[in-house]
């Protein structure tokens, strides 16, 4: 049988039949009225899911998010056209002929099923009632006994681990996200070298010597720099005693460009620790509780 976490994630998953081929998408499961076991299940098929089939679910089994059910596709597509939230004995009896149900030793009928909603856990079986001899027990319609009366199985509630009955109550469970972090390799980093060109402008003063003419009476008291014009005046009258012409080298200074390597900086690695948030969403699932009534027979709702 499927477990409660089976069921509600068997809802909206894929039907398979027991040769592996896809019947349909799983819509809802019916559960029995006193066991609260799911007995049927409806599946959506046809080619845009418009038609509900009920299959068997009591040997169904929910694996790698698919229902497998001991049934063809054939005997799905022709079974019996049933729908609504619950199935009365003449539909179930319909549909256990359809399956071949009832040759297999269920003799009597099973009492009605009704539609399970998502999420809801299966309501347990109440408790027994105490057997008691023929001659003693008292006598009782079939419509107020004990183990056929609906309202008897309506009013039990869920056993509880001990195995006294609660006041009717249900828990409600739902999901919540958990989140971890671990430690994963995210990048590889390491230090490697390569050569960049750019251009470089760099200004560098010069210097350069220009001819000027400078007229120095014969005789007169040298009021230079030294005796560089003494000497220049020396030089000038021995040319002009020789009748050469007066000669001047004049310099200048040009940049020599030259490169060198020279170390600037050391780089090195090292880790730092940043912290930093990061939001993450998923899907939850949660239970909502429900009143299902449903009249009793005989009596029509208000």
């Amino acid at each position: 049988m499927l477990s409660e976490r089976e069921l509600s994630a068997a809802i909206g998953s894929t039907a398979y039949d027991g040769s592996g081929d896809k019947i349909g998408t799983v819509e809802h499961f019916f559960v029995d009225d006193r066991s609260g076991a799911p007995t049927w299940v409806a599946v959506t098929t046809g080619l845009f899911g418009t038609r509900s089939s009920v299959v068997p679910a009591v040997d169904a089994t929910f694996a790698d998010g698919g229902l497998r059910l001991p049934v063809t596709v054939a005997a799905v597509k022709s079974a019996p056209h049933v729908g609504g939230v619950h199935l009365d004995p003449a539909e179930e009896a319909e549909l256990r002929e359809h399956y071949g149900l009832t040759a297999a030793g269920n003799a009597p009928a099973a009492p009605p099923t009704q539609e399970m909603p998502a999420l809801s856990p299966p309501v347990p079986a109440p408790a027994p009632a105490p057997a008691t001899t023929p001659a003693t027990a008292p006598a009782t319609s079939p419509a107020t006994s004990p183990a056929t009366s609906p309202a008897a199985s309506e009013s039990v509630g869920p056993a509880t681990p001990g195995g006294a009955a609660t006041d009717g109550g249900m828990i409600r469970s739902e999901e919540r996200l958990r989140v971890d972090t671990e430690r994963v390799a995210a990048t590889r980093v390491r230090l490697v070298k390569y050569v960049v060109t750019e251009d470089v402008q760099i200004t560098v003063p010069i210097r350069r010597e220009e001819i000027r003419i400078e007229e120095v009476p014969l005789g007169a008291a040298d009021t230079g720099p030294g005796e560089s014009l003494v000497a220049a005046d020396q030089a000038a009258t021995s040319s002009m005693a020789a009748g050469l012409p007066d000669e001047i080298v004049l310099h200048t200074e040009r940049p020599v460009v030259t490169v060198e390597v020279v170390p600037t900086e050391r780089v090195r690695l090292r880790t730092e620790l940043v912290e930093g948030q990061q939001t993450v969403s998923g899907q939850v699932q949660r239970e909502q509780i429900v009143v299902d009534e449903t009249p009793s027979r005989g009596v029509s709702p208000s």
